[in-house]
């Protein structure tokens, strides 16, 4: 009997390690076709986070940097041969899947403790991975399936992911893009911003992992609750918001857009929830990362959220978050209508129209 169970064993792990193999190659094709989309400071820092990830460094490890840049090189000479690939199916149980048929694939992975995924993110760029299912649960209509320890991954690891009716948490990449977020702060030295009073929320002076580990357990609860609401809108915007988005790839109405629709669901469900539940550690954690197009759209949210620290009281922020929802959606269905009229021509129209729509 013991024979047996060994060879199980031994068989799961098997066929644990070809199937990684594949989807890692499925990742590398994509890396080949999408690495020279990002600027080249972004470019290396993700290539540093990925070669951390590749070898096995711990989040505090300080890297090799001569083997650190061999790697890059050869990293970049293997997507050169990789690039005119086509993506490979993935075998399971005497099968050949699509690499995109998630649904089927999890249909497998699922009850063995595995998950996977396969989407699209900006620039159209692919995105796989394969990992050990930590959790399973159902909220709002959704699945929600929350991975740990990936085995396979591209340069750029989303940390959560909408597929149809299921939400991938990908704890293991939050948890780094978290350490990232305070080393980067604590290069700043800006212990009284809104990272920094995140970071006071745990003993990262006592215990940095044990803080880590509490950190990305807040945040895998908020993340969900802002894929929830990327449900919630997508509900309400329906398939021509894909089709729109599709269109987009590539341009500065693409990232504009998305940021629309990032505000409409944390408007919808991210702010409001956090608000209720008194997440405040999730509150300085969101308003550390309202950047960029998102801050410059909604400078309404960062006025609610000063008017929180400054009396203590969420009604302006939950007043903002309201104001938000009427006014995002509205916005929202506007660019439907423009893409609808403009066609291609609206990569030149959505950006003047958006620059107008600030919500202060």
């Amino acid at each position: 009997m013991t024979g047996s169970l060994d060879g199980m064993r031994h068989d799961m792990k098997q066929s644990i390690q070809d199937l990684s193999t594949v989807v890692q190659k499925n990742c590398d094709i994509s890396d080949a076709r999408h690495a020279r989309d990002y600027t080249m400071c972004v470019y290396l820092l993700k290539m540093r986070e990925y070669y951390r990830w590749a070898k096995g460094f711990g989040i505090t490890d300080e890297l090799p940097r001569g083997e650190l840049g061999d790697w890059v090189m050869q990293r970049e000479q293997l997507w050169e041969t990789l690039e005119p690939r086509e993506f490979e199916c993935l075998p399971l149980a005497d099968e050949c899947h699509d690499p995109f048929d998630a649904d089927a694939i999890n249909r497998q992975l699922v009850p063995r403790g595995l998950v996977y995924s396969a989407g699209y993110g900006r620039f159209v760029k692919p995105h796989f991975f394969l990992g050990r299912l930590l959790r399973r649960e159902h909220r709002q209509g959704f699945e929600v399936l929350v991975s740990n320890n990936e085995f396979a991954r591209d340069l750029v690891a989303p940390p959560a992911m909408m597929l149809g009716k299921q939400i991938f948490i990908r704890r293991e990449s939050l948890r780094r893009m978290l350490w990232e977020h305070l080393e980067e702060w604590r290069w700043r030295k800006c212990p009284q911003d809104a990272m920094g009073r995140a970071v006071a929320s745990y003993d990262f002076d006592r215990d940095s992992e044990q803080a880590l580990e509490e950190m990305t357990d807040s945040e895998v609860a908020a993340v969900t609750l802002h894929e929830l609401g990327e449900g919630a809108a997508g509900d309400w915007l329906g398939p021509a918001w894909s089709d729109m988005t599709l269109s987009l790839a590539g341009s500065s109405a693409e990232m504009m857009a998305r940021a629309v629709r990032d505000l409409l669901a944390d408007c919808l469900v991210t702010l409001p929830a956090l608000i209720e539940s008194r997440a405040e550690s999730s509150l300085h954690f969101f308003f550390a990362n309202l950047r960029g197009m998102r801050r410059e759209l909604a400078p309404n949210l960062w006025a609610g959220y000063e008017q929180w620290l400054e009396k203590n009281d969420t009604g302006p922020l939950e007043d903002a978050a309201e104001a938000g929802r009427r006014h995002w959606r509205y916005v929202a269905k506007a660019l439907l209508s423009i893409h609808e009229r403009a066609g291609q021509g609206a990569t030149e129209s959505i950006p003047p129209f958006l620059q107008a729509q600030r919500l202060n």
